[in-house]
């Protein structure tokens, strides 16, 4: 199963053709709570919120919650990698979930993913 980050997402939702066939591609899908908070937020009104709960109901994604041992992972991936690569606590737990539950990651953010042992991951380029 394939956990998709929020930049992969948001690519598809602007109709990006690699990030829609990168999508297509994985035949089970995933997102992070985080993820889907995340792209809420960027929301413009509330038919644009419709517009993404649809998008990831029809596109058959999990949405996978923040629990106690994935944010014990992401304060780990923040305690070793904050400061040397300016790791985001959002992106720390989008990869801890990836981590937790055994997905592989798709996402263009490799600079903060690349040194992190232990995550499958797919680099996805726009």
């Amino acid at each position: 199963m394939t956990l998709f980050d929020t930049d992969v997402l948001i690519w598809a939702l602007r109709g990006n053709a690699k990030a829609v066939a990168e999508i297509d591609r994985a035949s089970e899908r995933a997102v992070s709570a985080v993820s889907y908070m995340e792209l809420l937020r960027g929301a413009k009104d509330a038919r644009d919120g419709a517009a993404i709960r649809r998008f990831l109901r029809l596109g058959g994604f999990r949405v996978y919650p923040v629990t106690e041992a994935v944010t014990s992972r992401a304060v780990a991936l923040m305690e070793a990698l904050a400061l040397r690569n300016r790791l985001d606590p959002m992106d720390a737990l989008i990869f801890g979930t990836a981590m937790d539950a055994g997905l592989v990651l798709c996402s263009a953010n490799q600079k903060h993913f690349k040194d992190i042992e232990g995550l499958q991951s797919i680099v996805f380029r726009p």
